[in-house]
């Protein structure tokens, strides 16, 4: 008798955490989803007409409760943004701010980012990737769940356009000199915007969260790392 199949599911780099919709993201979900969702199927998505446009399409994964894309996306209206995120209460509240604020360059997929990153991307498809403070799973055993490591930064890599651009930020140190090594490492497909080995300055489109307002105030340290894709 042969040995039956078995099946390696991957590690996540998150918890899936539903937590419940507010009335208002309900409603938010029911009137917006249609028009600014997207459903995952697995093949590239054909951007220009999913947003109608040729505008540059920059892509944040984990956006949380959307408050920095949104405010990305009202300041920014020649660009596009594709935000990706799993968790219902995050992508019900960002819905609603692209309500409030009449929104029209935003669109969300509800899914894995890793596996958008590797089948719903056509090659050189977005001029800006952002990973605005991940999970950073603080604990050793857990560290094998981090987002970026270099198969995320290969993906990255090949969804960016020659000149794109890659902005993380993290509020844990240890997990700044991680992302630190492994982008450099990957030298020739990034290039520190900054100088070898530094991080930047938040850049002005980077909104301050509350968190992290909260944060400063309490003395703690935010590490913005900003490479570009090279183009040869």
């Amino acid at each position: 008798m042969s040995e039956p199949d078995k099946t390696h599911r991957p590690i996540r780099s998150f918890v899936l955490r539903q937590g419940r919709l507010t009335k208002g993201q309900q409603r938010a979900f029911d009137q917006f989803w249609p028009r600014f969702g997207i459903e995952y199927r697995g093949q590239p998505l054909d951007l220009p007409e999913i947003f109608g446009n040729d505008h540059p399409v920059c892509m944040e994964i984990g956006f949380g409760n959307g408050a920095s894309l949104a405010a990305m996306a009202a300041a920014h209206p020649d660009t596009n943004y594709l935000g990706v995120e799993v968790h219902g209460p995050g992508v019900g509240h960002l819905l609603l701010e692209i309500g409030e604020r009449q929104l029209e360059n935003v669109r969300i997929i509800r899914h894995d980012a890793i596996e958008v990153l590797q089948n719903g991307l056509a090659p050189d498809s977005l001029q800006g990737l952002f990973l605005f403070f991940p999970d950073p799973w603080h604990k050793k055993r857990h560290h094998k769940r981090r987002i970026l490591n270099p198969r995320f930064v290969e993906l990255a890599a090949r969804a960016l356009r020659p000149g794109g651009f890659f902005h993380a930020a993290t509020d844990w140190e240890h997990y700044a000199e991680q992302m630190m090594e492994v982008l450099s490492t990957a030298s020739d497909l990034f290039e520190n915007s900054a100088g070898k080995g530094l991080s930047t300055p938040r850049p002005e489109y980077r909104p301050l969260t509350k968190f992290e307002q909260r944060g400063q105030r309490l003395g703690h340290g935010v590490w913005d790392l900003l490479f570009t894709r090279r183009r040869s």
